[in-house]
């Protein structure tokens, strides 16, 4: 007898419902307590890993940075995970003062003043400290590590503006003022400098930073003619700031003193001597010329002297020939010789006034060169330049003026050179020395 269909169907549904219920028990009854996974973070480790952790040693609470400031006190205790009894504490390199517990690992510290003052701790300054723990029953057993410790200051130095010169100077006109501008640093550092003056200033270097050089010359008319005591007083101000706008200010103050103006003095020094060498060179070309025509004159009467001599001489001689003819030209030539006489004067006169014009003439010359090296520069800086050039103006026109009379002509045809050998040689020397 076949199966009815309806009642198949209905079987196998009934299967269907039933066989996960089952499948699900059958799993539940193969778990056991051995076989649940537990969480990841309930995992129970096995007793020896345990024992091997807890067996090295460690510092629990190591702070690897310290900062203190000045006049401040650190305490601080180091813990480690074992019995602090069974170890004992040790520092290396430890700035002066910085002290550690050997038993329970205190770190004490006291950031006194002195010691910065001293130079013994600096500010800012990064000292690296070596730390160790030892275990007292085994060598082996030890923890090195290290930290820094930094010292800072909570005072505010203020900086200052401290020039290279004292607060007052001196100098005079033409001079050359120069001097550093420092600063001395303080908390926070001058960032800019300004300048000011209490009159303004021409070609001076300016000063923006520190350490720059201030550089001024003042002029020869800085100092004015109405400047009491011939002096003139200049306030020099720089203002040095730093960014918060903290100012400071350094005051030089400079007495500027009424001076010659030395390159003007040398140039009109220089001027007046070349006017006394020109003017000499002049004297010496017209005693040339007066010399000359002297020396010309006294050898054309010298040579009418010695014919008339020769002729009175010749006359003597043939008034005692034996001859007649003799004897008349005897008696004739003595007259001719005596006519010589007005001849000489007229055709050669005596030049008396030349000779006295190229004697004072010589004497000028000779003063002049006097008053040239008496008056000479002394140094780089003659100090009495200005009286030795109203010297050698007023010498120049003093002779200028004695010898306004004698015509003067330029030295075209002779050499200075020239000038001088004649001026200076023996037989002029001779001539126009001092007789007694």
């Amino acid at each position: 007898m076949s199966p009815n269909p309806l009642v198949n169907k209905v079987m196998v549904l009934i299967v269907c419902m039933i066989a996960p219920t089952a499948w699900l028990v059958a799993q539940d009854q193969l778990r056991t307590t051995d076989t649940i996974p537990k969480p990841v973070d309930t995992v129970t480790l096995p007793h020896a890993r345990i024992d091997s952790v807890e067996k090295v040693l460690r510092i629990k609470n190591l702070n690897p940075y310290f900062t203190l400031h000045v006049d401040s006190t650190l305490i601080y205790r180091l813990e480690i995970n074992k019995d602090e009894s069974k170890f004992y504490w040790y520092l290396r390199n430890s700035p002066v003062g910085l002290r550690i517990n050997k038993d329970n690992g205190t770190l004490t510290f006291k950031a006194e003043k002195s010691y910065f003052l001293s130079g013994k701790l600096r500010y800012d300054n990064e000292y690296r400290v070596n730390i160790g723990v030892q275990s007292l029953d085994n060598p082996t057993e030890r923890v090195d590590t290290s930290f820094a410790i930094v010292f800072y200051n909570t005072e505010i130095v203020p900086a200052k503006v401290k020039p290279s010169v004292n607060s007052t100077l001196t100098i005079e006109e033409g001079d050359t003022l120069a001097f550093k501008v420092q600063c001395e640093f303080g908390s926070f550092p001058i960032d800019n400098i300004t300048f000011l003056s209490n009159m303004p200033l021409k070609n001076y270097t300016p000063v923006k930073k520190c350490e720059d050089d201030f550089i001024w010359s003042p002029p020869f008319d800085f100092v004015k003619e109405t400047d009491s005591g011939k002096v003139k007083i200049l306030y020099l101000s720089f203002i040095g700031s730093n960014r918060f706008m903290v100012r400071d200010t350094a005051v030089v103050k400079v007495i500027v003193k009424d001076a010659l103006n030395y390159p003007f003095a040398l140039q009109e020094y220089t001027l007046a001597a070349k006017n006394i060498s020109t003017y000499i060179l002049q004297l010496k070309y017209t005693f040339v010329q007066l010399d000359k025509g002297v020396k010309k004159t006294k050898n054309a009467r010298t040579g009418f002297d010695i014919t008339s001599s020769t002729t009175a001489l010749t006359g003597s001689i043939l008034t005692s020939s034996t001859s007649q003819d003799a004897q008349k030209t005897g008696k004739i030539l003595p007259s001719v010789g005596v006519s010589l006489v007005p001849i000489k004067e007229a055709v050669a006169p005596q030049k008396v006034f030349d000779q006295n014009q190229a004697s004072s003439i010589r004497s000028s010359i000779k003063r002049l060169d006097y008053m040239l090296q008496d008056n000479g520069l002394v140094g780089e800086r003659d100090p009495d330049i200005s009286k030795k050039t109203s010297k050698l103006k007023d010498e120049l026109k003093q002779i200028q003026i004695q010898l306004i009379d004698i015509p003067l002509e330029l030295a075209h045809s002779m050499s200075e050179a020239e000038l001088n050998e004649y001026f200076n040689s023996p037989k002029v020397n001779r001539k126009y020395r001092l007789k007694k």
